[in-house]
């Protein structure tokens, strides 16, 4: 078990040092997106919600989710939720969502609504990156050559008439600053470093360490 450290490399923006880790298809829909709007509303639009259609098949079909349709279920509750964040009076009629008009608060106070950062690099990631994501997240070591996909999201984007999409890298097997400035030098935004579930004499040094390296880099890209 791991637990995320992280650090954002623009300069001038709020930090956003809440990371909201889910998987909308093993969530109930409106609860899922009143935990979401609640703590972005507590913590002053601080919330990045990243999503992933999980790796666990067990797991999902253990909790009511066809794993064949996983990304399916995902697609369709990110939606809603979109609705329901972004509307005084939403209403959903899907295939996995359906619910008639309902009212729901608080909304969130990022407009309009917290950044959604999708998680993997399969074959289809980039491609629902750009129809309902807000930032990639890609983990180092799986799948294809990361500085390649950042490049192909770039152009993908472009085709799309979106600005440049955000890239979170997560790197849970350690970190140097010969990896940051490899991903930089790509056009990542953020890394997020995983810690061990361990006592603080060990997690405290990384720590340090980390934010050591989150300083030295303060500034190495244009806002």
């Amino acid at each position: 078990m791991h637990r995320p450290a992280s650090f954002d490399t623009y300069p001038g923006r709020p930090r956003q040092s809440l990371i909201w880790l889910l998987r909308p298809a093993l969530e109930l829909t409106g609860r899922c997106t009143k935990e979401v709007a609640t703590v972005d509303y507590l913590s002053g639009g601080r919330v990045l919600f990243g999503i992933g259609g999980g790796w666990n098949l067990e797991e999902l079909e253990n909790h009511g989710t066809d794993p064949a349709r996983r990304w399916l279920v995902l697609r369709e509750r990110v939606m809603a939720m979109k609705r329901i964040w972004t509307q005084d009076e939403a209403e959903h009629n899907g295939t996995f969502v359906d619910f008639d008009p309902i009212w729901q608060w608080p909304k969130p106070v990022q407009q309009p609504h917290p950044p959604i950062i999708v998680g993997g690099n399969g074959p289809r990631t980039l491609m629902r990156v750009i129809e309902y994501g807000d930032g990639w997240a890609p983990i180092v070591g799986r799948g294809p050559e990361l500085t390649d996909r950042m490049a192909e999201l770039a152009r993908l984007a472009a085709e799309a008439g979106r600005e440049p999409i955000p890239v979170t890298i997560f790197s849970w097997r350690g970190t140097d600053e010969r990896t940051v400035e490899r991903y930089l030098a790509a056009g990542a935004s953020r890394f997020v470093f995983g810690l061990p579930a361990a006592s603080s004499d060990v997690v405290m040094p990384q720590l340090e360490r980390f934010a050591r390296m989150a300083r030295s880099f303060e500034g190495a890209l244009p806002v």
